[in-house]
């Protein structure tokens, strides 16, 4: 195995404590063949799709990769800016924020940096990145509010087979999930009053999560159970009544059975039903993106007026809001207790110049 040359370490350096972001990820570009790049790695995942390797080969490269790509690819153009994917820039932006926020509460501490499971910047490239900027521990942020090993252990997968190469492995910590922390709840909460007091109140509340199949479910996964907890706290917190919110699952890709009640699928016969209005929020997503900006604001706003309802309006995610951003900046300062980080940097300076010296000492080149 081949190891990372860490020669050039510097012990004049200040060690600073790494956080890295990290979401799903995006196509570099909405042609086809970027779709069908990034739809490669993503469906790859043994993690993502439970299917024996050579069967699930066949099925990805001969049938689903000639097809989907080319779908997938229309629907991004309908979402991408002229600054690319929304979901690269949005999760760049609170990487800036929460490094800004860390910074005045903790100046030269902390190195945010932002990766994507999938596609560019790689994990490979965010720990990269903090390994040269000489941190030394590091604290890794998924952006999942709701455990999945499809999405939160999968990036603990990627993050752990890159350090196998590393030969000096940083002291590691890992953000679960929060689908229950306080600061969560809060923010959401925050975010439906503030849509409320612009927008007004729809009869319905919709809280459409990202769905995973049932067998996953049945075979100890907790992310169901997680997204129920989500949603009864939210509801809770908005004083609604059982009859005014309800939970729903998004995104279902192949024949199996996902879980259920499938957001589509309730929002036609709500509209059916005779309900004039419905307001959707996606809590268990932390940026707006595809599955949100096109699937949820137009395809799923058309199959609710088409079935007859009257008013369809969707509550966008947290993104770089203030409340998402101090939640984020709170839940750092949770997952790094322990560690040092309230050093002022004058100290921490003269301390890396007197271990600087001392390797000087012991034949350490200047």
């Amino acid at each position: 195995m081949k190891f990372i040359n860490e020669s050039e370490y510097n012990h004049h350096q200040v060690e600073k404590t790494g956080v890295l972001l990290t979401n799903l990820g995006t196509p570099d570009s909405c042609d086809t063949s970027g779709v069908r790049r990034y739809l490669r790695e993503f469906l790859w995942d043994p993690r993502v799709v439970e299917v024996p390797r050579p069967v699930w080969w066949m099925v990805l490269n001969f049938f689903i990769l000639t097809t989907r790509p080319s779908r997938s690819a229309k629907a991004y153009q309908k979402v991408w800016t002229e600054e690319g994917s929304p979901l690269l820039t949005i999760t760049q932006r609170q990487a800036e924020r929460l490094q800004s926020a860390l910074e005045q509460s903790y100046p030269d501490q902390f190195e945010v940096v932002m990766a994507m499971r999938y596609g560019n910047p790689s994990i490979v490239d965010g720990l990269e990145k903090l390994r040269k900027a000489g941190v030394r521990k590091v604290l890794v942020f998924p952006l999942y509010p709701q455990y999945s090993a499809t999405t939160t252990a999968s990036t603990f997968d990627a993050v752990t087979t890159e350090l196998q190469h590393w030969r000096w492995i940083p002291e590691l910590r890992f953000i679960n999930h929060y689908h229950d922390f306080n600061g969560y709840i809060s923010s959401l909460e925050q975010s439906v009053r503030d849509y409320w007091q612009e927008h007004g109140k729809a009869d319905k509340l919709i809280m459409s999560f990202h769905g995973i199949p049932k067998d996953y479910l049945l075979k100890g996964d907790p992310y169901f159970c997680e997204c129920q907890k989500t949603a009864r706290l939210l509801a809770d917190r908005l004083e609604l009544s059982e009859s005014q919110w309800q939970i729903t699952f998004q995104s279902r890709l192949g024949a199996k059975e996902w879980l259920k009640p499938y957001t589509d699928k309730t929002l036609e016969s709500l509209g059916k039903q005779g309900l004039k209005s419905v307001q959707v929020i996606c809590p268990g997503f932390s940026a707006d993106c595809l599955e949100t900006l096109e699937e949820i604001a137009m395809e799923n706003r058309d199959t609710f007026l088409d079935a007859g309802g009257e008013s369809y309006q969707y509550i966008p995610c947290l993104n770089a809001k203030d409340q998402h951003i101090d939640m984020m900046h709170k839940l750092v300062e949770q997952h790094v207790q322990g560690w040092d980080i309230n050093t002022p940097l004058e100290q921490r300076q003269s301390e890396a110049g007197m271990s600087s010296q001392n390797a000087i000492k012991l034949g350490a080149e200047k």
